[in-house]
């Protein structure tokens, strides 16, 4: 597709959003039909971690996301150099009682 046939979308962004919301963790769930992900801010020694924002996406969005993170770290990493991955305890999570999406 040459760039003349693409269209430009125009995207709104308030005062608010643009601040963005700290997280340290997510935790992601899925079922047939989406994609569910709790971005999650944990302080240390709390004993008590807040869901901050939750974003659902279809199966076909979440691997365009995957694909598009993959890629733009990808990027960082060739500018900036690779990003250490540290181990972390693993941490039992409980969101009450489970549902289903």
């Amino acid at each position: 597709m040459s760039d003349q046939n693409q269209k430009q979308i125009n995207i709104e962004l308030d005062e608010k959003t643009a601040e963005g919301i700290y997280s340290n963790l997510a935790i992601i769930n899925h079922s047939v039909s989406e994609f569910v992900v709790d971005f999650i801010s944990m302080m240390p020694g709390a004993p008590k971690a807040k869901v901050k924002s939750r974003i659902v996406l279809t199966p076909q969005h979440a691997k365009k996301f995957l694909k598009a993170l993959n890629d733009n770290v990808k990027r960082f990493e060739s500018a900036h150099g690779t990003i250490k991955d540290y181990e972390q305890p693993s941490i039992p999570i409980n969101f009450g009682p489970t549902g289903e999406a």
